[in-house]
């Protein structure tokens, strides 16, 4: 059984927080890091958490609850995208990955699409290793970045969908129709619970013998199992977070200390 590659999601909205998240992901063992680039083009607002009254022990406590940070959008060209793209290739010891998501996607970037593609252009231009394209691009501009990053970048082709999967076939569906849209293909998916997590699950473990390589995740409860039995699911690639807190089960994701030592557990390293 392999171990899949940890790619962990740095967190911060502006290039010295992104950098220091990468120190603390290197620490850990983390294979690979994701630059979000579109979160560059915010400002992050972290609310105070909330309180909520619990009345178990027959008196009213108060415990914290988890607020999600407010996002303000930024102008285009109040980013230097080519003073941060060297800072991150000086500064970041792991191979990364440069990622632009648009907000159809779940992505930040608050700029248009044209503007968006000159990011991905630059990002491809820099060496990075590693360059996701969502595999909802113009098909013409998607087969020029493509070309662009041949023998040199390689790519992850991505797809969020908003919506719960009906079934374990469509999951493989979806997956089949990207097939040769990249070197890994992503896919991700909204998820309530149980069922929907079942059916990633299931889509996983019936493509591990699959020679594509693969990572299929939810976001929501029950979005983490595949990350968590991605070495028995034959998964390439896992990602992960530095973040810590309650949170993150409830969004699918997985803190990259808590995945090792899951793994660990399970017998999986």
């Amino acid at each position: 059984m392999r171990r899949p590659t940890i790619c962990v999601t740095l967190s911060g909205c502006s290039v010295d927080e992104i950098l220091a998240d990468a120190a603390r992901a290197t620490a850990v063992g983390a294979d690979l890091c994701e630059v979000r680039l579109d979160k560059l083009w915010v400002e992050e607002k972290l609310p105070e958490p909330e309180d909520i009254p619990d009345s178990s022990e027959g008196e009213r406590r108060r415990k914290p609850t988890y607020v999600p940070p407010e996002y303000t959008p930024q102008a285009f060209d109040s980013i230097d995208i080519s003073s941060a793209l060297e800072a991150f290739k000086g500064g970041i010891d792991l191979p990364v990955v440069l990622t632009c998501r648009p907000d159809r996607q779940g992505g930040h970037f608050p700029g248009s699409e044209e503007e968006r593609i000159s990011v991905l252009r630059a990002a491809i231009d820099s060496g990075v290793s590693w360059v996701d394209l969502e595999a909802d691009i113009d098909s013409k501009t998607r087969s020029e970045l493509m070309q662009i990053a041949k023998g040199k970048t390689k790519v992850i082709s991505s797809r969020h969908f908003s919506e719960e999967p009906s079934s374990t076939s469509e999951i493989i569906n979806d997956i089949e129709d990207m097939a040769e849209s990249g070197d890994i293909i992503k896919v991700c998916y909204n998820t309530s619970g149980r069922n929907s997590g079942l059916k990633l699950f299931e889509a996983a473990w019936m493509l591990k013998e699959s020679e594509q390589k693969i990572a299929i995740m939810g976001m929501g409860v029950g979005g983490d199992w595949t990350r968590i039995h991605a070495p028995l699911l034959n998964q390439d690639l896992v990602y992960s977070t530095m973040e810590t807190g309650s949170h993150l089960s409830s969004q699918g994701r997985i803190n990259a200390s808590d995945l090792l030592i899951a793994w660990e557990m399970l017998n999986y390293d």
